[in-house]
C-alpha cells in the first residue's frame, strides 16, 4: 500500500471510530466534548513524567487517556446533578484540568521537552513512519491501534443500539424502562474519550475533533433516521479523508486541515441544500408555495 493510500485509511479508520459516537453527541448535546477531552490530557501526559520519567507514546498515551474518562466522568457527575447544562459541565471541568496540567508543566516538567506534538496531538503525515512488525508484516502502528478502537466501537454500538437510542431520545423513558440511562451515557462518554485519545497520536487532536462532530452534524440535517445518521457520519467523514489528501498533495500542505476542510464544505453544502432543513431549500419551497420570504 502507498504512503498516500495509508494516510487515507488511518483517517477513514479515525472516521469510522468517531462516526458511531458522533451522531450521539450531537443528539445528546455533548458535541464539546472531543475539545474538552483535547484539553483534559495534559495533567496526564505530566503525571506520566512525574512517575515513570518517560516520554515513550504507550505510557503517556494511557496517562492521558485516565484523564479523558475522569474529565467525562466529571462532567457526566455534574450534569447529573441537574444544576448545571451539559455545555456549562463541560466549561468547568475541562479547564480546570487543564489549568493543573499547565501547572505541573511550569512547576516540574518546565525544562523538559514533553513532545505533545509527536505524542499526543499528532501529524498524519507521519503515520507511514511508524511501524510495527507483526507475523512477519510490517504495519503502521496507528492502524492495529485504530483498527481495535473501530471494533470496540462497533461491538459497543451494536449490542447496545437499542438502548442507547432509546436512552438519546427519551432518557425519562429509558429511566422508566430501567435502561439505565446515567450508566449508558457514562459508557458513551468513556468510549469517546478513548477513541479520542487514541486517534490524537495518529492524526491530531484537530482533526479527532473535526471527525467525531462534523460528519454528525451534516448527517443530522441530512436525515432523521438515526441508523441512516451513522452511516452517513462515516461515509463523510471517509470522503473528507479522501478529498482532503487529494486537495493537501498538490498544494503542499497541511492534510489534517484539508480533510478538516473538506468535511466543513460538506456541513456548509448540507446547512444550504439539505431536502428538508437546506436554508436555500426551505427558501426555494416558500417561493413555489407563494409564501411571503423571511428577511
Amino acid at each position: 500500500m502507498s504512503d498516500g493510500a495509508l494516510i487515507v485509511v488511518i483517517a477513514g479508520l479515525v472516521a469510522t471510530a468517531c462516526g458511531l459516537l458522533g451522531p450521539f453527541l450531537v443528539l445528546r448535546r455533548m458535541a464539546l466534548l472531543s475539545d474538552a477531552v483535547s484539553h483534559a490530557v495534559l495533567p496526564g501526559i505530566v503525571a506520566v513524567w512525574l512517575v515513570a520519567q518517560t516520554r515513550a507514546p504507550l505510557p503517556v498515551i494511557i496517562g492521558a487517556a485516565a484523564f479523558a474518562v475522569l474529565c467525562v466522568l466529571g462532567i457526566d457527575a455534574l450534569r447529573a446533578t441537574g444544576l448545571v447544562a451539559s455545555d456549562a459541565a463541560i466549561a468547568l471541568v475541562f479547564p480546570a484540568l487543564f489549568s493543573l496540567g499547565v501547572l505541573g508543566v511550569t512547576r516540574y516538567a518546565a525544562g523538559i521537552h514533553l513532545d505533545l506534538d509527536s505524542t499526543i496531538y499528532g501529524e498524519i503525515a507521519f503515520v507511514p513512519f511508524d511501524t510495527v512488525w507483526v507475523g512477519g508484516y510490517e504495519v503502521a502502528r496507528s492502524g492495529l491501534v485504530l483498527g481495535g478502537v473501530v471494533l470496540l466501537n462497533v461491538v459497543l454500538v451494536g449490542l447496545m443500539w437499542k438502548e442507547l437510542k432509546a436512552t438519546t431520545f427519551d432518557p425519562q423513558f429509558g429511566a422508566t424502562v430501567r435502561l439505565r440511562p446515567v450508566l449508558l451515557s457514562r459508557l458513551l462518554l468513556v468510549a469517546s474519550a478513548v477513541t479520542a485519545v487514541a486517534a490524537f497520536d495518529a492524526v491530531g487532536a484537530i482533526l479527532v475533533v473535526t471527525l467525531l462532530i462534523v460528519p454528525a452534524a451534516t448527517a443530522y440535517l441530512l436525515t432523521d433516521r438515526l441508523v441512516v445518521m451513522v452511516a452517513l457520519a462515516i461515509g463523510i467523514g471517509w470522503v473528507g479523508a479522501a478529498v482532503g489528501y487529494a486537495v493537501a498533495l498538490p498544494m503542499d500542505s497541511s492534510i489534517a486541515g484539508a480533510m478538516g476542510l473538506v468535511c466543513t464544505a460538506c456541513f456548509v453544502l448540507a446547512l444550504l441544500l439539505s431536502p428538508r432543513h437546506g436554508l436555500l431549500t426551505r427558501r426555494w419551497r416558500r417561493a413555489r408555495a407563494g409564501a411571503p420570504l423571511p428577511g
